[in-house]
């Protein structure tokens, strides 16, 4: 198999920070109760996502740095926006300390991401982001729906 890099491993980090960053934004958008109670066609609440989000990554870095695989829980005590957003800033700083830590050597390796998602550690990485994005962009609809302008998708 031949490998071309396309991105460095400060590249990637800095793109993922500023997804979080955007994600951010979007939190700060909706009103308290909407964001807590608002949902279309089924979906969770913006602040379900969120928690969601928050329950991943830095869990995810952490577990890939001690080489454990236990699994996530959702249900996390965040039921204000001040509390979401203060514990997204308290993470922020540690994603980029939990991933510097990892060599890029590992990148490659297989890791049993929460005992239930076994890939090469670029893939749960990648699924970091993917899984943000794609949360976000349900935040955007519920933001359109209620007639709240939500932040540029461009503007990391």
């Amino acid at each position: 198999m031949s490998t071309t890099g396309i991105i460095t491993k400060e590249n990637f980090l800095d793109h993922w920070q500023g997804h979080r960053g955007l994600t951010r934004k979007t939190i700060e958008k909706f009103p308290e109760k909407e964001l807590f109670e608002y949902s279309i066609g089924g979906m969770r609440p913006f602040s379900d996502l969120v928690k969601e989000i928050l329950t991943i990554g830095l869990p995810g870095l952490e577990g890939i740095n001690n080489n454990t695989t236990e699994g996530f829980n959702h249900d996390v005590p965040f039921n204000t926006k001040e509390a979401l957003l203060a514990e997204w800033d308290r993470q922020t700083p540690l994603i980029t300390e939990y991933y510097n830590k990892i060599p890029v050597e590992r990148f490659a390796e297989d890791y049993n991401l929460f005992g239930q998602f076994n890939a090469p550690i670029y893939d749960n990485l990648l699924y970091f982001v993917d899984n943000e994005v794609h949360h976000r962009a349900q935040g955007y609809v519920y933001l359109r729906s209620l007639g709240i302008e939500p932040p540029m998708f461009y503007d990391r």
